[in-house]
């Protein structure tokens, strides 16, 4: 098993803190975001780590782990800097961005599903928005369901009325299968693909909700990993106030 972490982003939102570092380099108590996910990835077992730079690429740098850049980091986003890293996807595979942590519970679940594509949910999200005024609901990252949980939609601010609504992590989980799933769709889309990808102006300037849409629609199972415990995503200077809270 190996674990791949998008950090290539600007950081914008966070630009009090990353005018000089990647957002994935801002510390919380005596570590970087970065450096807390490589630990708990360790503590967990995986060896096999990589990065996916960017921004102030040189900035980031810890010993042993796999790293590779995406040289188009100001007019991409996540999907092309996680195809910088398709060399990974031949295993099973954990994909993380680098603003989110987590306790070592979270990630344990994810390691313990079984099925080929799974993104990690929670149900009880609508707390972690309360008095984040910096980073309101509306930009969650929602993950639709039907009545047996199969996933129908992820997207942001999916409005439905009495449906059942959880909010994407940030962390999917491939198997062996389901990396060449996923790869094999991207290789595809990159010879023929032109015009919006889902919620982007393109497939360059897509997120990793997008490609999961992309595979719901294509009939390809995405399962939902529902899990509980610690995490959180910071994006805004509120989030690392929230984060800093949260586990201390």
């Amino acid at each position: 098993m190996n674990a791949i972490i998008l950090a290539a982003g600007l950081g914008t939102r966070l630009l009090s803190k990353t005018h000089n570092i990647p957002k994935g380099m801002v510390k919380l108590f005596d570590k970087s975001l970065l450096e807390m996910q490589i630990d708990i990835f360790k503590k967990c077992g995986i060896e096999d780590i990589s990065i996916v730079t960017g921004y102030l690429a040189d900035k980031i740098i810890f010993p042993s782990i796999n790293y590779f850049k995406n040289e188009n980091y100001s007019t991409t986003s996540g999907n092309e800097s996680l195809y910088y890293a398709r060399e990974k996807l031949q295993d099973c595979t954990i994909i993380t961005y680098s603003d989110i942590i987590f306790e070592k519970a979270v990630i344990e679940q994810v390691i313990n599903f079984k099925g080929d594509i799974g993104i990690a949910v929670e149900l009880n999200w609508e707390k972690n928005y309360v008095n984040r005024d910096q980073h309101p609901k509306s930009e969650a990252d929602n993950v639709l369901f039907d009545k047996e949980d199969n996933v129908l939609e992820i997207k942001k601010n999916i409005q439905k009325p009495n449906s059942k609504i959880g909010e994407f992590t940030g962390i999917t989980k491939l198997s062996k299968r389901g990396s060449d799933i996923l790869l094999k769709k991207f290789n595809e889309l990159k010879k023929s693909h032109n015009g919006r990808f889902h919620s982007a102006s393109s497939l360059k300037q897509s997120i990793i909700p997008d490609m999961i849409q992309e595979l719901i629609d294509s009939e390809i199972n995405v399962e939902p990993i529902f899990i509980s415990g610690k995490w959180c995503e910071i994006d805004t200077p509120q989030d690392l106030e929230i984060a800093r809270k949260l586990f201390s």
